[in-house]
């Protein structure tokens, strides 16, 4: 009787620590490393997943690199074989913490909240500090940012012979609605 007693508290406290994170699977990243006059060299991945701890501003994202989408499918070819090389780093994740985050003085309107923490992409990891729009909506809580990375900064290396057509400095922009 103990234990069914025991495991029954240690479930029920279980589900409601898993309760405490709000999470995403369809946030969206759009990347662009276009250089005037060539063509756009611009990708969208749909199915990012986020995790929000309300509590701690605590956040961690994971997008799979096989999930970003050019328009032309030889972009998609090369990004995946040749610049991130996908079938050895899968994966790029961010890990970190919202400053001075409290999910009780979100409002409808947008608030900026600096993010600090560890991007890790092409087997390197790099410690950012980016700029965010956060606000709370009917169906949880909304974020979305811009920010710059440049490739020499995880190491990816663009062929000479297209060097002048992609840019090394890349925009990042993230779209999550939180649940």
């Amino acid at each position: 009787m103990k234990k069914i007693v025991l495991f029954s508290l240690l479930f029920i406290s279980t589900i409601g620590i898993g309760q405490n994170k709000m999470i995403t699977k369809t946030g969206k990243i759009t990347f662009e490393a276009s250089v005037p006059s060539f063509e756009e060299v611009k990708a969208k991945n749909d199915n990012v997943t986020c995790i929000l701890n309300p509590k701690t501003g605590e956040i961690a994202c994971l997008a799979l690199i096989k999930g970003f989408r050019f328009k032309i499918a030889l972009m998609e070819e090369h990004f995946n074989e040749n610049y991130l090389e996908s079938d050895t780093y899968s994966k790029a994740t961010f890990k970190g913490k919202i400053e001075n985050f409290d999910v009780t003085k979100l409002t409808a309107t947008a608030k900026e909240f600096s993010l600090k923490g560890k991007l890790e992409m092409h087997g390197k990891t790099k410690e950012i500090t980016i700029n965010a729009k956060i606000k709370k909506t009917e169906d949880g809580i909304k974020m979305d940012s811009s920010f710059d990375v440049t490739t020499d900064d995880f190491e990816i290396k663009i062929p000479s012979v297209v060097s002048k057509k992609v840019s090394k400095k890349v925009n990042i922009k993230f779209d999550f609605l939180l649940r």
